[in-house]
């Protein structure tokens, strides 16, 4: 009999129908968002299993989650302190609907650009620290993104501090045109002063890192660490596949096959990060 009892807490009865209708009339209605499809796997998941650190419970399938999300997993409670806020783009092409766009994306992420940045302590361990959000315009890497991840490392390098940097992006803003593709070697300038400094960088490579960003700071880091069946690459599958004019493999541009040709040094489930950013930070002359 339990197979046909009702689970209240997946059915809602829309409060616009009357209540004179009979029970039997009323058609349940589930809420949405109760349920969610893992891409890896293809199982339908309660959104409550999914957990804080939003990893599929078949295949351990790394959810995207947001920079807010991806915070309170990492840094030490209350020890975040977020720096270089209110910067705004001067729209240098003049792209039209741009700045609508942005303010409608700010209002809908609560975030002001792409990238949070700021000084955290991880297991005790302070640090800069930057996270790029997929949520907002699939975290693409305009001049406000690179600003902030410069300033970034530029902190980091006035205070001898590591740079913990969590990559996620669809590639360079087409809203801002060449002034986006710039961006990378302002960035790699400033990795390149802050490691002159004898200075640790660690980078964790999130689904997805591709484009420019993946062309430059991403894969800079001392050392580089991945979630599981994370997409990482610059030109996208089909791209390549019509100019070399051969069939990749399956898992051409995951995490796995990156690792396997040397790419990336190792591969970290969502629940082990933090304890294996701490442990890097300690080993490469952490401070506290």
């Amino acid at each position: 009999m339990a197979l046909f009892s009702r689970k209240e807490k997946y059915i809602r009865i829309n409060p616009n129908r009357s209540l004179g209708h009979a029970q039997s009339q009323t058609k349940p209605e589930v809420p949405d968002q109760l349920f969610d499809k893992c891409p890896a796997c293809k199982q339908i998941i309660y959104q409550k299993d999914l957990g804080l650190d939003k990893t599929c419970p078949s295949c351990s399938y790394n959810f995207r989650i947001s920079a807010k999300e991806r915070l309170q997993l990492i840094g030490d409670e209350g020890t975040f302190e977020e720096y270089f806020t209110g910067l705004e783009t001067k729209d240098p092409l003049h792209f039209p609907g741009y700045k609508e766009k942005l303010a409608k994306t700010r209002q809908k992420t609560g975030l002001d650009e792409a990238v949070v940045t700021g000084l955290v302590q991880i297991k005790g361990q302070t640090c800069a620290l930057g996270i790029m959000d997929a949520n907002f315009i699939m975290a693409s890497m305009g001049t406000i993104v690179g600003e902030k991840i410069t300033r970034l490392f530029e902190l980091a390098t006035k205070e001898g501090l590591p740079v913990v940097l969590f990559t996620a992006s669809g590639g360079a803003r087409m809203q801002e045109g060449i002034m986006s593709l710039m961006q990378m070697a302002k960035i790699s300038a400033a990795v390149k002063r802050h490691s002159n400094s004898g200075l640790f960088y660690l980078t964790i490579l999130t689904d997805p890192t591709t484009g420019g960003v993946t062309a430059s700071f991403a894969m800079e880091g001392d050392v580089i660490l991945a979630e599981p069946q994370t997409l990482i690459g610059f030109a996208g599958r089909r791209v390549i596949e019509s100019t070399v004019r051969e069939t990749l493999p399956d898992d051409f541009q995951k995490a796995e096959f990156l690792q396997e040709h040397g790419f990336i040094d190792a591969i970290v489930k969502r629940q082990d990060l933090r304890e294996t950013i701490g442990k890097l930070l300690q080993l490469h002359g952490g401070t506290k």
